[in-house]
C-alpha cells in the first residue's frame, strides 16, 4: 500500500490510512480514525478519535478536527481551522471536579462532499456544511450551511453562491446561475441551489 507517514507524525496503530494518503510532520491521527484514499494531513494537524475522512481530502497545517467529525469526499480544511465537538465546554463540573469523558457528550461537525473551510475558520458543533459550500477564512459557523453557499463573518452568513469550481456564480436571471469557470448552470428555488439536472435529497 502506498502510504506516506513521516517519522515525526503520531499515527495510532488502530487508525486506518487509505492508499495514496500522506501524514506530515507533527500531525496526530488518533485511534480508530479512518482516512480514505489520496488524503493529505498537513504539519501539526489533529485528527480525533474515530473521525471519518473520505477520499481526496486535504486537512491543512495545524487544523484541528475533533471527534466525531465526518468529512465526505473531496473536502478541504484550511490551515488552523477548527471543527469543535462540545456545545457547552467546561473544564470542571459544578462541584469543581475535573470533567472526564463520561461527563459530556461529544457532538460533531459534518462537511459534505466537496466542501471547503478556510484558514482559521471555526465550525461550532453540531453543524453541517453542505455540498461544495465554502466557509470563508476566519468565519465562525454556528448554523448549518446550505449546499453551494459561500458564508463569511461572525457569525457566518451567506454572501454568495459558489459552484463546484469554488468561484462565485453569476446571476443570469430567473433563478439561474452560471459558473464563469466551467459554464455549469445552477438553479435557485426557495433559497436552495442545485446543479442543473440534479435534485436535492429532500426532493428525491
Amino acid at each position: 500500500m502506498n502510504v506516506r507517514i513521516v517519522d515525526t507524525a503520531d499515527v495510532d496503530d488502530r487508525a486506518t490510512i487509505g492508499d495514496g494518503s500522506s501524514v506530515w510532520h507533527l500531525a496526530q491521527v488518533r485511534e480508530h480514525a479512518v482516512l480514505g484514499e489520496n488524503c493529505v494531513v498537513g504539519r501539526g494537524a489533529y485528527i480525533g478519535t474515530g473521525v471519518r475522512v473520505g477520499d481526496n481530502c486535504k486537512v491543512q497545517n495545524y487544523a484541528l478536527v475533533y471527534e466525531p467529525a465526518v468529512l465526505e469526499a473531496g473536502v478541504f480544511v484550511g490551515p488552523a481551522a477548527v471543527l469543535t465537538n462540545d456545545t457547552f465546554p467546561r473544564s470542571v463540573n459544578p462541584d469543581g471536579s475535573l470533567k472526564s469523558g463520561a461527563d459530556w457528550e461529544a457532538v460533531g461537525v459534518t462537511l459534505r462532499e466537496g466542501a471547503s473551510v478556510g484558514a482559521r475558520a471555526v465550525c461550532v458543533a453540531p453543524v453541517t456544511v453542505g455540498r461544495w459550500a465554502t466557509v470563508a477564512a476566519g468565519a465562525v459557523v454556528t448554523k448549518d450551511v446550505p449546499d453551494f453557499a459561500l458564508v463569511a463573518g461572525v457569525p457566518a452568513r451567506r454572501i454568495k453562491w459558489v459552484g463546484r469550481a469554488g468561484v462565485p456564480l453569476e446571476d443570469v436571471g430567473d433563478g439561474q446561475w452560471r459558473c464563469p469557470t466551467t459554464g455549469e448552470m445552477y438553479h435557485e428555488s426557495g433559497g436552495v441551489l442545485t446543479l442543473a439536472g440534479q435534485h436535492t435529497e429532500e426532493s428525491k
